[in-house]
Order: structure tokens, then sequence, then C-alpha cells
């Protein structure tokens, strides 16, 4: 390791934000691990008094690092960088939460422009936790879905950043109240009924107290379940942005593709049917069928062979996705995937299957490198 002053790089850390990289003593032990926080302005100081180092390599931007980084690495700095942004909303509310938001999240934009088939991974793998971070990952879904369809759409990349961002804070004041519901097999109670309706206006008031000013983001989340017609909530009189129809599509979407206690996840090739039958006319709904297709990456499928595989990457037509084997015919597990082309007869996709029913463990760093 090579080793920099941290005092070298004393812009790059403030007091109630999480580090962005590991603190060492000067003897190159580890002191404090990324993303801890630093407390007070005393601490601040007295780590730059007592000569603690950074290591040379974790002080390239998180940008340059996705952008050098080998493709098998890419599946670590998806966990890494989903970590960092559930940790920054589950948070929300806490001295520090907008400026730890605008460190993580745009690496996600970095992450999809890198390589858009492994985005969609995340979105069909990512396993919800329960509670808050059940709501966080439900909100990092559905930025990742407005950021794929957005560039699509042909968006510029401030209005797909600031979409993402908007999706990823939507929600972001009933986290607790989404965790919840995901293990709750009694009907709705009135009060959460209530709190159901309210979370835009709350949400908006949260983002306000944490010092977003921008009036898009902020308009997109109060507006994100109105719909034209007086439908949804709350009423609006203005027309509703792009922003808003396109996070109110991308979250009506990935709540398909999630589950709850009460309810399976719905398997990839239904919610894109779902979703055309409820709007066959409008482009963001076809915009987001043309992007994740009926075989979307990370969704398993069974093959004409009987064996079973995990889509790894979109293919040259909508039926024909690069695919991975995991299961054999006779229902043993591979120790390595074996890549099929599903362009032939033999290997071709037959159906969908349940992630519970495919029983394999998916090594993303072992795909990866198949494609």
């Amino acid at each position: 390791m090579q080793f920099s002053p941290l005092t070298a790089v004393k812009h790059r850390v403030a007091v109630g934000v999480p580090l962005p990289f590991n603190v060492r003593n000067a003897d190159g032990t580890l002191l404090l691990a990324r993303s801890q926080v630093i407390e007070s302005t005393e601490q601040m100081q007295s780590l730059f008094e007592r000569g603690t180092l950074v290591d040379v390599a974790e002080l390239r931007t998180p940008s340059t690092a996705i952008r050098m980084a080998p493709r098998e690495a890419l599946p670590g700095l998806w966990r890494q960088t989903l970590d960092d942004v559930a940790n920054a909303l589950v948070n929300a509310g806490a001295d520090g939460f907008l400026p730890a938001l605008d460190a993580a999240a745009p690496q996600i934009s970095d992450l999809v422009a890198r390589d858009p088939d492994l985005a969609i991974f995340q979105i069909l793998q990512e396993e919800a936790g329960r509670h808050a971070r059940y709501g966080a990952n439900l909100a990092m879904r559905s930025a990742i879905v407005c950021q794929l369809v957005a560039r699509r759409l042909g968006w510029g990349d401030s209005d797909a950043q600031r979409v993402m961002k908007a999706a990823l804070t939507m929600n972001i004041s009933m986290f607790e109240l989404q965790g919840q519901l995901s293990e709750q097999a009694e009907p709705l109670t009135p009060e959460q009924r209530d709190a159901i309706h309210a979370h835009p206006e709350f949400s908006v008031r949260m983002l306000e107290l944490s010092g977003v000013t921008d009036g898009d983001w902020l308009r997109a989340v109060s507006h994100h379940h109105a719909m034209e017609g007086d439908s949804g909530y709350p009423r609006v009189d203005s027309a509703i942005s792009d922003m808003a129809q396109l996070m109110h599509r991308a979250d009506i979407y990935t709540a398909k593709l999630s589950s709850r206690r009460t309810r399976d996840a719905m398997a990839a090739d239904a919610a894109a049917r779902t979703m055309f039958m409820s709007e066959p006319g409008h482009p963001m709904v076809a915009a987001l069928i043309k992007e994740f297709g009926a075989y979307p990456p990370g969704c398993f499928v069974r093959l004409a062979s009987g064996e079973t595989a995990v889509v790894v990457r979109r293919g040259p037509t909508v039926v024909t996705p690069v695919v991975a084997v995991l299961v054999d015919a006779a229902g043993r597990t591979l120790a390595e995937p074996l890549r099929r082309d599903t362009s032939q007869t033999r290997y071709a996709v037959t159906a969908v299957v349940d992630a519970k029913q495919a029983r394999a463990l998916v090594d993303q760093k072992q795909l990866v490198l198949l494609t």
C-alpha cells in the first residue's frame, strides 16, 4: 500500500458525513472504516493531528474506480454502492443525509452506464430485507429502473440523475411502514391507509428539512402517485411532470417483482405483460418493456433441455437471452455455471421459473466472467 496523510485530503471529510475511505493509524492499522461517521469537529481535528493515513488506491474518485474496474469486480462495487445508498436512505433526517446521498447516488448512474445488464440483474436478484431496509431496497430498485428507462427515452444526464434521486426518496417517509406491511398478513388499518395517502407530502417535508431545494425533484416526489384524470393521490391541478410519471410506473413495476408475506414476487414476463395490458399505448411503459423484455437479466428460466438457468444478459432478440445453467436436467446443482445459446432449439427458453423453484445459489462474480 501507498499512503497519503489524511490532512492532504481533508476537503473530502466532514463532520456527520460517512467517510469515503478507510482511515489508518500511522503504522497502517485500521482506525476508522469506510462509511463510519466523524462525530465532532474535535474528533476530526484529532485525526489530523495524530498523523492518520489513507491508502492512495482508495483516493480514486468512485467514477474512476467504476470505469477502470475489471468486470469481476463489478458485483462487489454494486453491493457496496447499494449498501452506501441504503445507509443514507434509512438515516434520512439525520445530519449529513443529503451529502451522503449526493456522494453515493451518482455511483448508481456510473454502474448503470458501465453495464446496463448487470444493473437489471440487481433489480431481479436483490433480496429485500425487512422493515426500513425493505423500503430502501424497493427505492433503489425503482431508481435503477428510472435511470435505465430515462436513458432509453433519450433524457439528458442531468434529468436522468434528478429522476433517480427523486425515485430514491419518493417513499422516504414510509420506509418503516413498508417494512411492516411486507410482513403483515392482515388488511390495512385506517391509520396505515391514511399514512400511505399522506406519504408523498411527508416525504417532501423531510427532503426540504434535509436541504433539498430542487423544485422539480420535490414536485416529482409530491406527485409520484398522482394520475391524469383526477385519480391517484394527491389530486393536482397542474400537469403531472414526466419525472413523476416515470417514477410512478417504476414503482408499480418493482412492486410486482417484490415479494411480501401475502404474495410471491410476480414472474418477470408476467410483470411486463400486466404493465403493457394496463397502459398499452403509453410511451414510458413501452420503453420500460423494451428495456427489460420478457426475460431480463436476473430472472430464472427453464430450458428445452430441462436445465434451469439464470439470464445474465439480454440477447439479440427478446426471446434469446444469454443464460447460465445452474441446475442440470436431473436437478443437480452445477459446480460451475455453463453458458447456453438459447437461439438453439434444444436450449430454447420454455418458461420463467420462480426463484424458490430454481433452488440455485447465484454467484454474480462467476456469472460476469461468462459474458
